[in-house]
């Protein structure tokens, strides 16, 4: 594992209906670099600030992962994807998409 990708990738929404996972630095710097400026505040400025500080290796890419959830929570994108996403469910062993037997 690559020390600028996340142990546990961060679930964000970023549209209505779209969740996009941030499992390194890279994606935590994409999302932060979009981030609408009038909606940048202090959290958001640590959390950039412990990223750019583990890509130079000054910390570990975990701090930078839980500042980022920090500012995905702060800012009400954060999801919780430890329930079962319906589109992952598939077909129950011996029903072939139909009603059950």
């Amino acid at each position: 594992m690559s020390d600028r990708t996340f142990d546990s990738p961060v679930f964000v929404r970023v549209a209505e209906g779209l969740v996009q996972e941030i499992a390194c630095l890279e994606d935590a710097f994409d999302l932060l670099d979009e981030w609408p400026r009038h909606r940048r505040g202090v959290i958001y400025e640590t959390a950039k600030r412990a990223c750019q500080r583990a890509f130079d290796g000054y910390i570990p890419s975990t701090v930078a992962r839980d500042a980022f959830a920090g500012f995905a929570r702060s800012a009400k994108i954060i999801e919780d994807v430890s329930t079962t996403v319906p589109w992952m469910v598939g077909a129950k062993p011996g029903h072939a998409g139909g009603s059950p037997a």
